[in-house]
């Protein structure tokens, strides 16, 4: 019998190592964790990631702007996906008015110290943030900032530019037919708690999983609980 397939999509500036404990402890399966490569629309990494899947039917699980590539799969081929997960995620557009001005801005000054102080000095204000505050500081932190630095600010740019024109994928969870799991860390001031709540009740028969002592990296800072309710979610 084929081992079956879980592709794990990483989010903004991550790599194959934001996933690294869960595709160890899904030793049953086959883990496929891409590459967006300078592609800076989500449909277009959604498309390259069906382009390179090595199985007709898998199970997709996203982090942060990995789940909006997986809600972006989810449009164009719902058919082949045989249960979803999103983690520290969310469905909404870029906000109108101010906020979305507010967000827009904040992106583009981090990007600038990019360019101008290098991605490791950008990582160190960002991640910040993207963490419970307990975790700054501590080898978990450096981990992230090692991400982000084998970034390069030409990928930032694609996919600030990605993220900034990001799709209402609301009325993709009311669509959902396939066993779907929303995850999240209980401290993600990123991605809060209660967006992921919001995105269960729209999503009737879906499971919330709240990840304890984790920011947004909820991967990577405990990584053992994510993997658990990895486990579970394969099991549905």
């Amino acid at each position: 019998m084929p081992r079956p397939c879980v592709v794990l999509l990483p989010g903004l500036l991550c790599d194959e190592t934001v996933w690294l404990h869960q595709r160890s402890a899904l030793v049953s399966a086959d883990c496929f964790i891409p590459s967006y490569g300078d592609m800076n629309d989500l449909g277009d990494m959604a498309r390259g990631v069906l382009a390179n899947v090595p199985s007709e039917r898998f199970s997709l699980a996203g982090h942060s702007m990995g789940g909006r590539v997986a809600l972006e799969i989810m449009k164009l081929a719902p058919a082949r996906v045989e249960r979803l997960a999103l983690l520290d995620t969310g469905v909404d557009p870029i906000a109108p008015g101010d906020a979305g001005t507010q967000e827009r801005d904040k992106r583009m000054a981090l990007l600038q110290i990019a360019r101008e102080h290098g991605m490791r000095r950008m990582g160190e204000q960002w991640a910040r943030g993207m963490v419970h505050e307990d975790r700054i500081g501590t080898p978990v932190f450096a981990e992230i900032l090692d991400m982000i630095e084998r970034r390069t600010p030409d990928i930032f740019a694609a996919q600030i530019h990605a993220l900034l024109n990001r799709p209402d994928a609301t009325p993709v969870l009311g669509a959902l037919r396939c066993p779907t799991m929303f995850l999240c860390g209980r401290q993600d001031a990123w991605s809060p708690l209660s967006r992921h709540e919001r995105m269960h009740e729209m999503c009737p028969g879906s499971q919330l999983v709240a990840i304890e002592n984790s920011g947004h990296m909820s991967t990577m800072e405990q990584p053992e609980a994510v993997s658990r309710a990895l486990l579970e979610w394969m099991s549905r």
